[in-house]
C-alpha cells in the first residue's frame, strides 16, 4: 500500500499495490504495522457496506461527535464516487477546508479519514458500492451532519444532485461562529 497525504492534515489517500497474474489480482488493504506508521492505532470495530442506485445521489456529510468521534476508511468496490471530507477539528490548520477525490472499483483507491472530519460522497455512476471501516460503533445520539451545499464550505460537486435523503436535507448550515468539534 502507498499512503499519500491529502491537503487536509492527517488524512490519506491509499493506493493498493496488487499482485496480478493470469488468474486476476490480489492486494492487501489493511496491515496493522503499516497503518501504525501513519499514526493509526485504534481498532476497527464496525464495517459497513452501502449500495447507492442512482448516479448523482449524494450521501452526507456525516460525522459523530465526542466521545464517539471516529476514524473511517472508505473504499469503492463497484462503480465510481466523488468522495469528500471536511476538516471540522477545532484549531486545525485545515479547519473547514474540504478535499474531494474519485474512488472507484477501477482505481482501487481508499480514503483514510481522521476523527473530527465530516464525510460524504456523490455517485458518478449508477449502482455504486462502498465499504466503510469505523473505529467507533454507530451511536445515534452522537450522529451529526452538515449540508452538502453549505455556502461556507462551497464544495464543488461534479454532477447535479439527483437524490438526497430526507435526513441529509435537514442537516444544518454552518454559521460564522462555528468553532469545530
Amino acid at each position: 500500500m502507498n499512503f499519500t497525504p491529502t491537503p487536509l492534515s492527517s488524512s490519506y489517500l491509499i493506493d493498493l499495490n496488487p499482485f496480478q497474474d493470469e488468474r486476476g489480482w490480489f492486494a492487501r488493504y489493511f496491515s496493522k504495522d503499516l497503518f501504525e506508521q501513519i499514526g493509526h492505532t485504534k481498532e476497527w470495530v464496525q464495517m459497513n457496506h452501502s449500495v447507492t442506485y442512482k448516479k448523482g445521489t449524494i450521501r452526507g456529510m456525516h460525522f459523530q461527535v465526542k466521545p464517539y468521534r471516529e476514524v473511517k476508511m472508505v473504499r469503492c468496490i463497484a462503480g465510481s464516487v466523488y468522495d469528500v471530507i471536511v476538516d471540522l477539528r477545532e484549531g486545525s490548520p485545515t479547519f473547514l477546508q474540504w478535499y474531494g477525490v474519485e474512488l472507484s472499483a477501477a482505481n482501487r483507491r481508499m480514503l483514510y479519514i481522521p476523527e473530527g472530519f465530516a464525510h460524504g460522497f456523490q455517485c458518478l455512476a449508477d449502482n455504486c458500492e462502498l465499504l466503510y471501516h469505523h473505529t467507533e460503533f454507530y451511536t445515534p445520539a452522537a450522529e451529526a451532519g452538515l449540508r452538502y451545499n453549505d455556502p461556507l464550505l462551497n464544495i464543488a460537486w461534479p454532477l447535479p444532485v439527483t437524490l438526497l435523503s430526507p435526513r441529509d436535507e435537514k442537516h444544518p448550515y454552518l454559521t460564522e461562529d462555528f468553532k469545530g468539534i
